[in-house]
């Protein structure tokens, strides 16, 4: 699937997500990937600082 902006992700992710989405009531997968990132960037984004926000990355594996 490609979103927009040239996102693309694996076929198998996409089937997990369209389940879950699907449980959890969201009219596409689209929205729920929406939702989804709009919620784990509002918890990054309320970092306080430059440094708390790559230290959040650096805990979640997104930077060594």
């Amino acid at each position: 699937m490609i979103f927009g902006s040239g996102v693309k992700l694996d076929k198998a992710l996409i089937a997990r997500v369209k389940r879950i989405s699907d449980l959890a009531g969201y009219s596409s997968v689209e929205e729920f990937i929406t939702h989804t990132l709009e919620k784990e960037l509002a918890q990054l984004e309320s970092a306080g600082s430059e440094e708390e926000l790559k230290k959040r990355l650096k805990g979640l594996g997104y930077l060594s």
